[in-house]
């Protein structure tokens, strides 16, 4: 079995530290690092055909610029450590697709930072860190 961690990561200061601890984790380990970087992108039923090229654009356009201004970045920083550092960009609900993306690449562990900040927003509807630790198949670490 591999030891395999993947880090959510969106290039705040909170996943920078989140990055930091399963890079080093994964150096104790003799493990590896999966940077995942996930968009979220809510279905849209009802499109027209021109719609939906026009969106299918601008999905392209935003994982182009998530790879070069977020994930780029954050890879080169990780590989420094002499970690073994892979990257992925997926779109959908952040929670499930970081799930999902554990699951495929055989993760032993995820890892998410949280910033701390409580909003009424996130009490009412949750949050992304809520969210992963409850539907998470591999055990979640999460870094304040």
């Amino acid at each position: 079995m591999t030891n395999k961690i993947v880090v959510a990561y969106d290039g705040s200061a909170a996943a920078t530290r989140a990055l930091a601890f399963a890079t080093g984790l994964a150096q104790k380990q003799g493990g590896s690092v999966l940077i995942a970087h996930v968009l979220e992108w809510s279905p849209y039923s009802f499109l027209t055909p021109t719609e939906i090229e026009e969106r299918h654009a601008r999905r392209k356009e935003e994982m182009a610029r998530a790879e070069t201004a977020i994930v780029a970045p954050a890879r080169a920083e990780a590989e420094k450590t002499g970690v073994q550092v892979e990257t992925v960009i997926k779109y959908g609900h952040i929670a499930e697709t970081l799930s999902k993306i554990a699951l495929a690449e055989e993760a032993t562990q995820m890892v998410i930072g949280r910033d701390g900040q409580s909003s009424f927003g996130a009490r009412v509807f949750g949050s992304v860190v809520g969210s992963l630790v409850q539907i998470a198949p591999v055990p979640c670490t999460i870094v304040p």
